[in-house]
């Protein structure tokens, strides 16, 4: 029996070394050997360790799979998509404790298991299942070997893992499979939830764990311990957390993310989030469905790899210059890309973007492609130079943090940028108006604010290049139109820094009034959901602003008069979180918003946890096949059409 155990103990070490560390010290034959040792004193003795090596090996097939309850339930996380519903998490977690550090992990894609122990001896291994219940999978799990059949703790422990097929293990199966399986995370879910172990080995997917769902004695204090706890006791974990003590760090993180999953030899779909401190996760709680304290956060995007050729440098209605990167055009959703956004100085440095070297560029949601990160310098690659001066009008740049600003206000790209925000489609919608219009009425009009194009008259216009009779009555009729406009979208015209279309939604609803929304003190707007002391630093500032205070009134004179939209509580969409994703043949999207809305529902740019319905249109892409894996509600243009015909739309 002495030389059983031992020989338990040295086959455990030589197994972790080679599916855990990857650093085996023995070679195959010598491990074999060992193990045929062991395998023989069993036979003899007809006693088999609860940690043997040889209970790995898998046993007969099995009828079906026996319900288990967890012993403290495995939540699933809620999901963003955007940069905004990953501040609206933030600033809900700063709300309710304060600034916490964040953990960021690999999301890997497979399946979610269980597995417990008891008094130091694995003994079962399940499914998520609905949280609560799960699959008994253990003989499967057995043979698998990146976890330990034994651990130094006693007491009754539950932990969390993701079953994963690796992709160069994916590729070697299907080169000699008779039916290859489609992706990995298919194949690993395929492979646990197989009633034959013997498939389940085939496969040979593996476990990474990342979470401690329950321990029955003792405590630990963070997810980084958490995670230090699981390595000490021989479970895989990957080699990648991140603490953050900032929302700032965790973007960072993700964005490391986003370029290096590219690389490595496992299937991720996004980057998970958390709050580090379980003192602040009890405090922050559970909805019914997700633990308040964690997210994650999807990449739907699509990417490709190019070259940098040149850097310009363009200013914002803020003043903000923002590095253009010119590339070398490939291929992207669709289209071809030739130019890619690196949001600002700071980004520049902290991704080590080069001329002349090769980045990884996401493009989404229709939106001008942003640089994720270099993946290879060049000997011809050289460091991006910043301005010294504002490349438009001279002006010596300001560096505020990560930003350079140009602090002329009069600059021309920087009022061009403010009137073509203020007429954007979702603002006040002045139909026709381009930042190129505004370039040309700044350089002959003189126009400087937003208050001006009220002002202009058909003379002026028609004398202008390319201004005929018709083009003039439209601008004209579109101004006009657009002196009444919704609360929310006219707030969002303003331009204040930090206030999207959520934020502007918000504040016109609880506000009801431009009166009551500039005497607004900032307790009041920390006191919503979804501001952050920054932003209502901003909106309480913007309403400080002299310049800003008369050009309210000049709008107020020029007849601009914001109006508050009811509510509408009943409709064919009403309780409906709608996205709409395709082509509509019958109408533009825009329109297709607008009678959803009067319906009662409210649209959503992306698929969210939240989203209960998608209208696909043609040529639906990653947003329909998002929903179908979610489980959400689709439906096609004819029965979209349907349901406003029915109520009277």
């Amino acid at each position: 029996m002495n030389r059983m155990r031992e020989l338990v103990d040295l086959l455990n070490r030589y197994g972790y070394e080679y599916y855990v560390q990857d650093a085996p010290s023995v070679s195959d034959r010598e491990y074999d050997a060992l193990y045929d040792e062991l395998r023989a004193l069993e036979r003899e003795s007809g006693v088999v360790l609860p940690d043997s090596p040889t209970r790995r090996v898998g046993g007969e097939p099995i009828k079906a799979f026996e319900r288990h309850e967890h012993i403290a339930r495995l939540y699933s996380l809620d999901k963003a998509v955007t940069e905004d519903e990953l501040d609206a998490f933030f600033t809900r977690v700063e709300k309710a404790v304060g600034q916490v550090p964040y953990t960021v992990e690999y999301k890997f894609d497979g399946l979610t298991m269980c597995l417990t122990y008891e008094n130091g001896v694995f003994v079962r291994a399940t499914t998520r299942g609905n949280g609560a219940v799960g699959e008994d999978v253990t003989a499967q799990v057995l043979t698998i070997k990146s976890y330990p059949l034994s651990i130094s703790y006693k007491g009754t422990l539950e932990v969390k893992g993701e079953a994963v097929i690796r992709l160069s293990v994916l590729d070697a199966y299907n080169k000699t499979a008779a039916e290859p399986l489609k992706n990995a995370r298919n194949a690993a879910a395929g492979a646990i939830r197989n009633l034959d172990p013997a498939v389940t080995a085939a496969r040979r997917p593996e476990i990474y764990f990342y979470d401690v769902n329950y321990m029955s004695e003792g405590s630990l204090a963070s997810q980084e311990e958490a995670v230090a706890f699981l390595q000490r006791e021989g479970f895989k974990t990957y080699p990648f957390l991140r603490v953050c003590r900032t929302p700032a760090e965790v973007k960072e993180a993700i964005d490391e993310i986003e370029v290096s999953r590219k690389t490595i030899d496992v299937l991720t779909d996004g980057a998970v989030v958390k709050v580090d401190p379980f003192a602040a996760r009890e405090e922050l709680g559970f909805t019914d469905k997700f633990p308040r304290w964690a997210i994650a956060y999807k990449f739907e995007a699509e990417e490709a790899v190019t070259t940098v050729k040149k850097v310009v440098w363009q200013v914002g209605r803020t003043g903000k210059l923002t590095p253009l990167a010119v590339v070398e055009p490939v291929e992207l959703a669709g289209a071809t890309v030739r130019k890619a956004t690196l949001n600002n100085l700071g980004d520049i440095r902290r991704k080590d973007v080069r001329i002349g070297s090769r980045v990884l560029i996401r493009r989404s949601n229709e939106v001008i492609p942003e640089i994720l990160g270099a993946v290879e310098h060049t000997g011809k690659s050289v460091e991006i130079a910043p301005p010294e001066t504002c490349p438009y009008c001279g002006t010596p740049v300001i560096e505020e943090g990560a930003n350079l600003f140009c602090p002329n206000k009069g600059c021309l790209p920087r009022i061009a940028a403010q009137l073509a925000n203020f007429a954007r489609k979702d603002a006040m919608d002045i139909e026709g108006f381009s930042e190129a219009t505004a370039v040309q009425l700044i350089r002959t009009l003189g126009v400087r604010r937003c208050s001006d194009l009220y002002f202009l008259d058909a003379d002026a216009l028609s004398a202008l290049e390319g201004w005929g009779k018709k083009k003039t009555e439209n601008l004209l009729s579109a101004l006009e139109k657009s002196k009444k406009v919704p609360l929310e979208r006219f707030v969002l015209a303003l331009g204040i820094d930090g206030v999207g279309k959520v934020a502007s939604r918000d504040l016109a609803q609880q506000f009801g009034s431009m009166e009551a929304l500039s005497a607004a003190a900032a307790e009041q707007l920390t006191a919503m959901e979804n501001i952050g002391e920054k932003t209502a630093e901003n909106i309480t500032g913007w309403f400080r602003d002299p310049e800003n205070v008369a050009e309210l009134a000049r709008l107020h004179e020029a007849g601009v008069r914001p109006f508050v939209r009811e509510k509408v509580t009943e409709g064919a969409f009403a309780g409906e979180s709608v996205v709409l994703t395709g082509t509509l043949s019958s109408m533009p999207r825009g329109r297709a918003q607008q009678l959803i809305e009067a319906q009662g529902g409210v649209c959503q740019s992306a698929v969210t946890a939240k989203t209960t319905l998608v209208v696909a249109g043609e040529a639906a892409g990653s947003k329909l096949a998002k929903a179908q894996k979610l489980g959400v509600r689709v439906i096609g243009e004819e029965e979209f059409l349907r349901l406003l015909q029915g109520a009277g739309a």
